[in-house]
């Protein structure tokens, strides 16, 4: 029957799932712009004599090995691991536009070449090409954020070029070519707003993937250092603990694969409006 959604029983549906994503990704921007609204807990407060306290009414996330709350830590955490994702990603998709649109616009044997590289660069792991950039130029949260946007680069580049390649042999850029206007009118009135549509879409995946690698990073001792709450710091130290303590790697561990899921969720949403496809499937 026609409009009947096609859910396996007990799953949650897809407006639901949507709606559940927003809301966490909404709590995440509020621990990230103002912590202090959902813990007044000092994250970098310890307490030796509560060390590895379980969670209890007075630590709900409990305690780390220094004593410090380890819920407050997460939510402070949010500020590092989520900024340093945003200014990678803003980064990376700044720098595959205006590549993506050199190379959509070059010369043939220009366009060769930079496709090329966009195809190379794009057959590496994000978090081993990462790797190679951080040992160039370097640890530290800047470089990560540099690395990390280097290596997300080929993705949006090769999307742009495409979009750029299409929208070039488009009716509306030929006539506009036709009655003379200047190639930079025509690149920025007619081929640019056009090929940012996918753009939204791939940011918002591609925040999830920035997030993985920044953890990564961090879990290495490549990014921000202790003490300072970041997720995959403080996932490094917990490693220790793993048998005494499981909650102090559960709860950071958890927030890395909820933001993950919730933007993951967010973005084939905002992929479905995209290509015109219904939110919910139905069968008929």
């Amino acid at each position: 029957m026609a409009g009947v959604l096609a859910a396996r029983p007990g799953a949650p549906r897809p407006v639901a799932r949507i709606v559940i994503a927003q809301l966490f990704l909404l709590l995440l921007a509020l621990a990230a712009a103002v912590p202090a609204l959902l813990t007044p807990v000092d994250p970098l407060q310890a307490d030796p004599l509560a060390a590895l306290a379980p969670p209890s009414a007075g630590h709900w996330f409990g305690t780390d090995h220094l004593g410090r709350d380890l819920l407050a830590r997460v939510v402070h955490g949010a500020r590092f691991s989520l900024g340093i994702s945003v200014a990678a990603t803003f980064l990376a998709l700044t720098a595959g536009l205006l590549l993506g649109l050199a190379a959509g616009l070059a010369p043939r044997w220009l366009d060769e070449l930079m496709t090329r590289a966009f195809d190379v660069l794009s057959t590496l792991p994000e978090i081993l090409f990462a790797l190679l950039v951080i040992a160039i130029i370097g640890p530290g949260t800047a470089n990560v954020v540099v690395a990390i946007a280097i290596a997300q680069l080929p993705n949006y580049a090769r999307v742009v070029r495409a979009q750029t390649f299409v929208v070039r042999r488009s009716g509306y850029v030929e006539q506009a070519v036709t009655h003379g206007h200047r190639p930079w009118v025509i690149t920025t009135r007619h081929v640019l707003p056009n090929v940012l549509g996918p753009l939204p879409v791939l940011a918002t995946i591609g925040l999830g993937t920035a997030i993985v690698a920044a953890a990564g990073l961090s879990f290495l001792g490549m990014g921000p250092q202790p003490p300072a709450a970041e997720w995959g710091a403080m996932l490094s130290e917990a490693r220790n603990y793993l048998r005494v303590a499981w909650w102090e790697a559960f709860f950071p561990g958890l927030a890395v694969t909820a933001t993950v899921i919730s933007l993951t969720v967010v973005g084939q949403s905002l992929q479905r409006r995209f290509e015109g496809r219904p939110s919910e499937r139905s069968v008929g």
